[in-house]
């Protein structure tokens, strides 16, 4: 029999927190996504001990979505288990999230922004978790079928039902992200985050979003801040035969392993080991070198790359000459 789950006494002591957006809620630096790791293929007993030691180390905050496992639906069950085993009792520090917008089941309802889907797809996964509600409820993305509109009152409405504290959005262009978050003010939800890809390969926020988010008072967590893995020394001599790289599964596609990308990412390499630090622990405060992003939201095989992501937070800072050696290196100067 298991021994019960006692969380450190001093989680909140080396904890970080930043303000989102113009909101009264503080998210960690660091917050764990379970996209990753967590599902019905994967082992429960390691997704234990990940929950366990992100939450011995102050991250609050659990990143889900309707669709992550694989199978779908199975990262849910499994933070479920873990939570009516083990984290009811800590429900109150907890920010848990959850999103729908891609394909979840068939037909016409179980996919995009409608309403139906979207109000149907929480209701399914706070069955799973176990819960009454969700601290941030997103629109996974975009639908361009749905009426922006009409996500938005989707959104409104789990708030105003109590299924949801927070509406967020993820994966929505500048424009659209203006559109939605006027849309959610009028109603009055108001929009807490907006959930982007950003990386040191992956830029597209800076053109424009951020500018948005800065201005409406909206925060930021970026997602896939590793680039799946490929901002880590994993590559450097190959793809291991236990790298997502290498599941069938995964985002990260061999093809993308390209030799201009590893010569990058050994340069990267260099200028972290300079600092002292993983190319990991470099590339995840570089993200947070922007006072807009509010957490940067990471995902986890072991305990030991969670310890590994919060001990970066200690170096967060960067010389000038060392932002400037990084865009030199990534071709943007």
């Amino acid at each position: 029999m298991m021994k019960p789950y006692v969380p450190s006494v001093d989680r909140y002591t080396p904890a970080k927190y930043r303000r989102c957006g113009r909101s009264g809620i503080q998210l960690p630096l660091v917050s764990l996504g379970l996209w990753h790791n967590f599902g019905g293929v994967d082992t429960l007993e390691n997704a234990r001990r990940m929950l366990f030691t992100a939450f011995d180390l102050g991250i609050t905050h659990f990143d889900l979505a309707n669709n992550y496992g694989p199978p779908y639906g199975s990262a849910e069950q499994t933070f479920g288990t873990v939570l009516a085993a083990d984290l009811r009792p800590y429900r109150d520090e907890l920010i848990i999230s959850t999103k729908a917008g891609y394909d979840m089941w068939p037909g016409p309802y179980g996919d995009g922004g409608s309403r139906k889907y979207l109000v149907a797809s929480l209701d399914q996964s706070l069955k799973r978790m176990g819960l009454d509600y969700v601290d941030i409820f997103y629109s996974h993305r975009p639908d361009p079928d749905t009426p922006l509109e009409e996500t938005m009152m989707a959104l409104d409405q789990v708030v105003r039902q109590g299924k949801a504290l927070y509406a967020g959005i993820s994966n929505y262009g500048a424009e659209e992200t203006d559109h939605a978050v006027a849309v959610l003010r009028e109603l009055g939800t108001p929009c807490l985050i907006h959930q982007a890809k950003y990386s040191m390969f992956e830029r597209w926020v800076e053109r424009g979003l951020l500018d948005v988010l800065k201005k409406t008072g909206t925060g930021c967590i970026a997602f896939s801040p590793l680039a799946q893995g490929l901002l880590t020394d994993r590559y450097l001599k190959g793809i291991p035969g236990d790298s997502r790289a290498a599941k069938a599964y995964s985002a990260l596609k061999t093809e993308q392993i390209t030799k201009e990308k590893l010569a990058m990412v050994a340069a990267l390499n260099a200028v972290a080991g300079r600092r002292n630090q993983t190319l990991a622990q470099m590339a995840v405060v570089w993200l947070l070198r922007r006072p807009e992003i509010t957490s940067v939201l990471i995902g986890a095989s072991k305990p030991e790359q969670i310890h590994s992501c919060v001990a970066a937070l200690g170096r967060a800072e960067f010389a000038a000459e060392e932002l400037e050696e990084i865009e030199k290196i990534l071709g943007h100067n």
